[in-house]
């Protein structure tokens, strides 16, 4: 996800989607531990959405 389209969403889209993403995070995880996992990478794209987004909350809010 890009920042430029994290930008246009509104707070409120903003939290919803960490939230999903947690949640997608936490079911990958557990992938992981049981092995049916096949794409390690998707682990770190979604934990670095999940900061790309907190980075531009905190940009906003620091304004």
């Amino acid at each position: 996800m890009k920042a430029g389209k994290i930008r246009e969403m509104t707070p409120e889209e903003q939290m919803r989607k960490i939230n999903d993403l947690k949640e997608e995070l936490f079911n990958l995880r557990f992938q992981h531990s049981v092995g049916q996992l096949d794409n390690n990478q998707k682990l770190v794209k979604v934990k670095r959405d999940i900061a790309r987004i907190k980075t531009v909350i905190n940009e906003s809010s620091g304004r």
